[in-house]
């Protein structure tokens, strides 16, 4: 098998996690792809593969001899995809592209003029959906890159290198990947996430995160008869919204802009709820950004009475950069092994997050490396062919000693 066809294979799995679950993981059926990667990575050479019992997976490439005492380098990815759209009965198509849109299926297309970027795919093959689900190269895509690169090493024994220890996470998606990794059982000294976008992108700098859930209560009426009585928590909600920044939302930022993003709302006129998720790579902004949410809310507590706003404020992860920077041979490393194969190295901040932010506050500095995909948590997802041969060579290249 080679990586595509383990990418086509993988993306059969119906792996969504489930953020409103109260297992681990949250899905069983993320297991199931877990002991199908267990049985391959045993078959193609890996030792000790196992998938433990909060459905991670565990295996190890063992040092070339005379390279025992290198240090371990470990690869990442996780299996889980977003709740956001469907991952169950993925049709992938594989498209030669031509220019112009890429009709999918189910009305629906990738249009060019929505996504200018794809004018540099022209003549390449792309992996994309029918227009009815995800994909899931957000990370089917790593994991195959990841077993396609350690079988490549196995069948060519004349490349030397290190241990390599290999993890394979559930739960990524709703913030969880790194809650039960076993770092003991992982045993590497250094490791990369492969879990980036497009091909050559290098990534140590994330958001600072943080989930919010703010409760309204209100005084239902009769409206007939509401008259200086009813607050409809609905409007009380709506006032909350209102008085948020307008500039400072993910439609109106990029780069290292920051933002809130409401992401859920619901209720009546007795009883509502809103999720929202803060970001900021700058640390003191991120701070600043939820004492703002907090005297808003404070505010609207002395407006509407004592209670009628209840926040629920919890941090989710922190910006890996300063674990990374006593590390930076890793990204000289990498862009290093991404020249070597001729792809460009782009180091660039992560608009989002990946379990390597949380493994490096861990203890495992692990900086976050392409896939080559795209248009991620959406029907219009695509991954070119070439892109993943190409990260195939670039992980070789990366724990070759």
């Amino acid at each position: 098998m080679n990586v595509i066809d383990r990418f086509l294979k993988y993306v059969s799995f119906d792996t969504q996690s489930d953020e409103n679950s109260t297992t681990v993981p949250s899905t069983a059926k993320q297991k199931v792809l877990g002991e199908y990667l267990v049985r391959e990575l045993t078959e193609i050479g890996l030792s000790d593969a196992v998938v433990d019992e909060n459905g991670y997976v565990y295996a190890a490439l063992p040092a070339s001899e005379g390279y025992e005492n290198v240090p371990t380098l470990g690869l990442i990815a996780h299996m889980d995809t977003s709740p956001d759209v469907s991952g169950a009965n993925v049709k992938p198509q594989i498209v030669k592209y031509e220019g112009g849109d890429i009709p999918l299926g189910h009305g629906e297309a990738i249009r060019a003029e929505a996504f200018p970027f794809l004018s540099k795919y022209v003549g390449q093959e792309l992996i994309v959906t029918d227009g009815s689900t995800l994909l899931g190269a957000d990370d089917k895509a790593g994991l195959a890159e990841i077993v396609s690169a350690c079988a490549y090493l196995v069948s060519h024994p004349e490349i030397k290198h290190g241990r390599i220890a290999v993890g394979f996470t559930p739960d990524e998606e709703i913030g969880c990947g790194a809650d039960h990794f076993d770092l003991a059982r992982f045993n590497a000294d250094f490791a990369y996430t492969v879990d980036g976008s497009e091909l050559g992108e290098i990534e140590y700098e994330n958001f600072n995160a943080a989930s919010a859930k703010i409760t309204v209560h209100g005084v239902n009426i009769h409206p007939g008869y509401a008259k200086n009585s009813m607050k409809n928590a609905i409007l009380m909600a709506n006032d909350l919204i209102t008085m948020m920044p307008a500039a400072e939302t993910p439609a109106h930022t990029e780069g290292y802009e920051g933002f809130y993003h409401i992401n859920d709302f619901s209720g009546c006129e007795s009883l509502a709820t809103l999720s929202m998720i803060i970001r900021d790579h700058d640390r003191q902004k991120f701070e600043d950004k939820k004492t703002f949410l907090q005297n808003l809310v404070a505010y609207l507590n002395g407006k509407w009475g004592e209670g009628s706003f209840e926040l629920s404020l919890k941090d989710s992860y922190y910006n890996m950069q300063e674990k990374i920077l006593p590390h930076m041979h890793l990204i000289e490393n990498a862009k290093r092994a991404m020249q070597k194969v001729g792809v460009e190295p782009c180091v660039v901040p992560i608009r989002g997050g990946t379990d390597g932010a949380r493994l490096s506050y861990m203890g495992l500095p692990c900086p976050n490396l392409s896939t080559g995909g795209a248009n991620f948590h959406g029907i219009h997802e695509l991954i070119p062919v070439d892109s993943m041969h190409k990260m195939v060579q670039v992980l070789v290249e990366l724990v070759r000693a």
